[in-house]
C-alpha cells in the first residue's frame, strides 16, 4: 500500500513539474547574423566594429554570432562556406535566408534584413550615444 502511494506521489510530482515547465514563458527567438571569417582577415577585421555595433544597437532584437574559422575549422565546413567573411542571415525559426559574402557595410546589413521581412527598431539617441 505505502509503495502504490508513494508511486502515485512521484506521478502527481512528475506531472506538476512537467506543466510548469511548460507553462513558463520561453524566451522569443531572434533573428540572428551569423559571420564566419577570422581574426588575422583584413575584411574580417573590418567587420569587427560593424558586428559590435550591430550587437549594442539591436540587442534584443537580433543575436550577432562571429565565429573563426581558422581557429574552428570545422565550423566553416559545417556552414559550407567558400570565402571569408561570410554572413549568413537567419529568421527567428533557424531558418536560413541569405547569405554574403566579402565586406558588408552596416547599411546594407540592415537594408538586407528589411528586405528580408525582419523589421528592427532603430536604436535611440541615448542607446546609441552609450
Amino acid at each position: 500500500m505505502k509503495l502504490h502511494i508513494l508511486a502515485l506521489i512521484a506521478v502527481f510530482l512528475a506531472a506538476i513539474t512537467s506543466f510548469a515547465a511548460d507553462a513558463a514563458p520561453q524566451p522569443a527567438a531572434l533573428p540572428r547574423l551569423v559571420d564566419l571569417g577570422a581574426d588575422r582577415c583584413i575584411p574580417c577585421r573590418m567587420m569587427a566594429p560593424i558586428l559590435d555595433e550591430l550587437s549594442k544597437d539591436y540587442a534584443g532584437q537580433m543575436e550577432i554570432v562571429f565565429i573563426d574559422v581558422w581557429k574552428n575549422r570545422e565550423e566553416g565546413e559545417r556552414y559550407g562556406i567558400r570565402a571569408i567573411p561570410t554572413q549568413i542571415f537567419y529568421g527567428a525559426d533557424g531558418r536560413e535566408l541569405y547569405r554574403h559574402e566579402g565586406f558588408y557595410p552596416k547599411a546594407d546589413i540592415l537594408a538586407k534584413w528589411r528586405e528580408l521581412g525582419i523589421e528592427l527598431k532603430a536604436p535611440t539617441v541615448e542607446t546609441a550615444q552609450q
